[in-house]
């Protein structure tokens, strides 16, 4: 019985809640009424017991007293603005002036054209609408007569500074990262890009966050029907949350099952103008430092900034190194398990005595070695990651030290699988873009190996190549210029040409031939000597 009775309960309070829910969400479609008292009452009900929302009553003066109040959200505003801007013209009686006959009696015309002093401001008239401004660090005027209100733009809340990226850093080139306020972040690439075909379209995503999301892109480059796939699947979201851009990168990737990714990130405004000077759609999304680019194409992760900042020589020397560090941090342990287990043959034999004698004491398996210590390594990246900065490091290299050289004297492991789980590790730094698919790739190698051998290795290549050549992003094949070859694109692929040479935008993305430059007329020319220098 007494079962019973709680389940009934329990079912009347999901029914109570499920009522108050429906209630409010019917309340916010409401418009607002002319009575300013059952505005506020109504708000105030909404609201509860929330005490960031603060409310200020006070009465202005125009022919006859009128009753006023505001609503703003404590910690997202100016204070000095709401006084100074808002409250203080408002009650000041020498702004209206009985025996004025060019004063309308329109006391909300008088307010948005005479007394209101800011560079944003809007008229708004549903209950919704004025919850949408007030929780974006607006603050709402109401006045009682009118069923409309005023939202008048007073953001004013704490952000941090305009910093360089931590995951982007770079010996030459801007010092400058996005933060997480989207209008900075907007700021800092129109004032790359100063170009008025330069778009910003502003969207919101999350019925819970309601967070504000802005694609970009330039209006006589990047494709139509790109922007038009963009802005469809940004719009197709359907969720309660948006907390940052990785949300919105699950959400609108070609192929959500791969190991590899289909969208860019960065968090640089230089990287990001480029992108979009070359055909692509940037996402920014308000609270992250991350900026979403598309389409994303494999040969953009070994590339960087800094490349393009240099001479060609060494930007080239450069990317070559980066896939040589991509090849071993992805296939050295499976290489080493292979060798060791099935193709001894394939050492000299001076190197496999020693690997022999090192292997002798340690009680398991190459490919279990292997294993453990690849795991350990995780783990001790994930702890330099997740602890504060000055342990972190600490923990990381005393740590990585200290294991190394006790599991070597204990006979856990061989010092040949020391340096090839270092030499991984290290090569893994270098292509920082491709961690997670590097990670995965290379269990899945070392497995193969350790079953197959050198076939193995030849199968797991032959299957992850087979799986990145059917990718796309946004219609682009994830392996271009390569797969299908694009040769017009190579001079800036693994190596990297003169700029002068760049003489159009790549084809793959815009989808037609798109002029960037006059090549020959770029080029560095001799300097001309006329007769009278010659002598």
């Amino acid at each position: 019985m007494l079962r019973k009775f709680r389940y009934a309960k329990k079912i009347q309070s999901l029914k109570s809640s499920s009522q108050n829910k429906t209630k409010v969400s019917q309340n916010l479609d409401q418009k607002l009424v002319e009575d300013i008292n059952e505005n506020l009452t109504q708000l105030k009900n909404i609201v509860g017991q929330s005490n960031d929302i603060k409310f200020r009553e006070f009465d202005i003066y125009f022919r006859t007293s009128t009753k006023v109040f505001i609503c703003f959200l404590d910690g997202l505003v100016n204070e000095t603005s709401i006084n100074s801007y808002i409250v203080k013209p408002l009650m000041e009686p020498n702004y209206v002036k009985e025996t004025d006959p060019n004063l309308s009696a329109d006391v909300l015309a008088l307010i948005k054209k005479r007394m209101i002093s800011t560079s944003t401001m809007q008229e708004i008239n549903t209950i919704e609408a004025v919850f949408t401004s007030v929780l974006t660090g607006e603050t709402v005027i109401f006045i009682d007569g009118y069923a409309s209100a005023l939202a008048v733009g007073t953001q004013g809340f704490e952000a941090r500074s305009v910093e360089q990226p931590d995951t982007e850093s770079s010996v030459r080139g801007s010092r400058e990262g996005f933060n997480e306020v989207l209008k900075v972040n907007t700021a800092l690439v129109r004032r790359k890009i100063n170009n008025p075909n330069l778009v910003f379209e502003d969207m919101q995503v999350g019925k819970q966050t309601k967070t504000k999301i802005r694609i970009a892109y330039i209006n006589d480059i990047a494709d139509s029907k790109i922007v038009d796939e963009v802005r469809n699947r940004i719009e197709r979201i359907e969720t309660d949350v948006i907390l940052e851009s990785g949300y919105i990168e699950q959400f609108i990737e070609d192929h959500p099952y791969s190991i590899f990714p289909t969208v860019g990130n960065s968090e640089r405004p230089d990287k990001v103008a480029a992108k979009i000077l070359e055909g692509r759609v940037a996402i920014f999304c308000d609270g992250t430092p991350f900026v979403l680019t598309v389409p994303n194409v494999f040969i953009e992760s070994i590339q960087v900034p800094e490349d393009y900042y240099s001479r060609p020589f060494l930007s080239t020397m450069m990317r070559l190194l980066r896939v040589l560090a991509l090849f071993l941090t992805v296939g050295t342990p499976a290489l080493f398990v292979a060798v060791a287990t099935y193709h001894q043959e394939m050492v000299p034999s001076l190197l496999l005595i020693t690997m022999a004698a090192a292997e002798e004491k340690v009680p398991f398996p190459v490919f279990i070695e292997a294993f453990i210590m690849i795991l350990v390594f995780e783990l001790l990246k994930e702890a330099g990651v997740r602890m504060p900065r000055p342990v972190g490091s600490a923990i990381s290299i005393v740590g990585a030290l200290v294991i190394g050289e006790a599991a070597v004297q204990a006979g856990l492991v061989s010092a040949p699988m020391v340096i090839v789980v270092a030499l991984t590790a290290i090569s893994g730094f270098v292509v920082s873009a491709l961690t997670d698919a590097a990670v995965l790739a290379r269990f899945v190698l070392l497995i193969m190996a350790a079953i197959f051998g050198f076939y193995g290795i030849l199968m797991g290549t032959l299957i992850l190549l087979g799986h990145m050549c059917s990718l796309r992003s946004f219609g682009t094949p994830y392996l271009t210029p390569m797969a299908p070859i694009v040769w017009s694109e190579w001079k800036d692929a693994i190596v990297r040409l003169p700029l002068w040479s760049f003489q159009s935008r790549p084809q793959s993305l815009t989808w037609s031939t798109s002029k960037r430059q006059e090549g020959q007329q770029n080029k560095p020319q001799n300097p001309t000597m006329t007769e009278e220098d010659k002598s």
